[in-house]
């Protein structure tokens, strides 16, 4: 059942409390870079935008294999460890920012910055599932609510540097952004040491050879374009194709995320099996098609018009990314084995890594370059997708690597005689999404 304590302002255990505390801090520092980090580079460094946006391109490819590896190492060293160490990597990266005065050194400044970004999450995976409690899929959508917080503040933050524009303002946000990572490291102390899982005999990178899961982090990877709807497209099109007025950019980002801060929790609340979130991904493809389908009609339009045809397809499309966001927690997390939920968790991260790399262009291509046919074209990619994504988990369901699968009693044959064997009988224990019993971890440990 869903947890009482997830629409409580603060989780009710320390542990928690923790991680979102430091989840809060680390928004905070992501909402300033995503908000003038390209202007940094741009109008302070005087970095061509060309260049610029080359260099985040290579970043985006290169970090795209480290959150498999770095999940791995979690969940064989500790991940309360691997983790810290990330954003410790993160603040020194971003702390480079300032000495990045031409092309390589910002390559490798940010291309740092962002593999341990992405390592970061797969980090963390383990975290959450330890000290999730009974949904652990409910308390990360917890801590997307308080993402969202926290770079709405950062936004606001970064303001104040984009408005004086010189390069002493811009560094102060570069300082500022570097201090969130380590101050977000340094909270993390106050978690339990936690032992990490015990090592399985099988094949070591078992997440790449589940075909099933590598199929429903491809369809997630479609499915996560989404999320570049709204910060590439529909600001391209207001501008370029709508008479509604420019700030209404800031108008529809402030709705998304005050929507989501509001209800990410209780959209979660229903998704509570894989099958689950593989309806959550249907109706999410849905919402997205009609989303879609409302800001095409907006070109042509009086301004009054325009602008409540975009104000409901930002809320058509947020309800479709809530939906979207529970159905992954659950999918990725409770397919996932729990030994392996790192490794498997940096699997999953691959869909969105190249949806970030590769949906603006995409989007810029079909909405703006093709126009109104365009945005059809891609709510039908997005409806289409979450049609296929329940098939997909009925599949992984199904799979040699599925957590239920491997301690469903069902799934195996008790011996026909009572004879003592030589081997221990399999484990019959029904699958649970609760953290591993003291027995098993030791407290001296040292991750959590």
């Amino acid at each position: 059942m869903p947890s009482p304590v997830m629409p409580r302002l603060l989780p009710d255990t320390r542990p928690r409390r923790a991680l979102a505390a430091s989840n809060f801090v680390n928004a905070v520092g992501s909402g300033l870079f995503l908000t003038a980090g390209v202007l940094y580079f741009t109008q302070a460094v005087r970095l061509p935008a060309a260049t610029v946006g080359l260099g985040l391109g290579i970043a985006g490819l290169l970090s795209l294999a480290v959150g498999i590896a770095v999940g791995h190492l979690a969940d064989r060293r500790g991940a309360r460890g691997v983790y810290v160490t990330t954003l410790a990597v993160q603040a020194l990266a971003t702390a480079a920012f300032v000495l990045a005065d031409s092309f390589w050194p910002f390559v490798l400044a940010v291309s740092t910055a962002t593999g341990a970004k992405a390592a970061g999450l797969a980090a963390r995976a383990p975290l959450i599932r330890h000290h999730g409690g009974d949904r652990p899929q409910e308390f990360r959508a917890y801590l997307r609510a308080v993402t969202n917080v926290g770079i709405s503040l950062g936004a606001l933050l970064a303001g104040w540097a984009v408005q004086v524009g010189t390069l002493g303002a811009y560094q102060v946000l570069v300082a500022g952004n570097a201090c969130a990572f380590a101050a977000s490291a340094a909270v993390l102390f106050l978690l339990p040491p936690v032992a990490p899982a015990p090592a399985d005999r099988g094949p070591r990178w078992i997440a790449l050879r589940d075909r099933p899961y590598l199929v429903l982090t491809a369809l997630d990877g479609v499915m996560a374009i989404q999320f570049k709807v709204l910060t590439v497209a529909i600001p391209l099109w207001l501008v370029g194709s709508t008479t509604a007025p420019h700030w209404l950019v800031s108008g529809t980002m402030l709705a998304n995320t005050v929507l989501v801060v509001g209800l990410q929790v209780r959209a979660s609340r229903g998704v509570d099996s894989p099958r689950a979130g593989g309806r959550a991904y249907r109706r999410a493809g849905a919402a997205f098609l009609v989303s879609c389908a409302l800001v095409s009609l907006s070109a042509g339009t009086p301004v009054v018009v325009a602008v409540v045809l975009l104000l409901a397809a930002v809320v058509v499309h947020t309800v479709g990314e809530l939906w979207h966001a529970a159905g992954g927690f659950e999918v990725s997390y409770a397919l996932a084995p729990p030994h392996a939920t790192g490794q498997y968790l940096g699997v999953f991260g691959l869909g969105a890594g190249l949806s970030e790399a590769l949906g603006p262009g995409l989007l810029i291509a079909l909405c703006i370059g093709w126009g109104r046919p365009g945005w059809f074209a891609v709510g039908a990619l997005f409806a289409l997708t979450g049609l296929l994504t329940p098939l997909a988990v009925r599949r992984a369901e199904e799979g040699p690597q599925s957590p239920k699968r491997e301690t469903t009693p069902s799934t195996r044959t008790r011996p026909k005689t009572t004879v003592p064997s030589r081997h221990p009988a399999p484990a019959t224990k029904p699958p649970t999404d609760r953290p591993p019993v003291p027995g098993a971890y030791s407290s001296s440990a040292s991750s959590s």
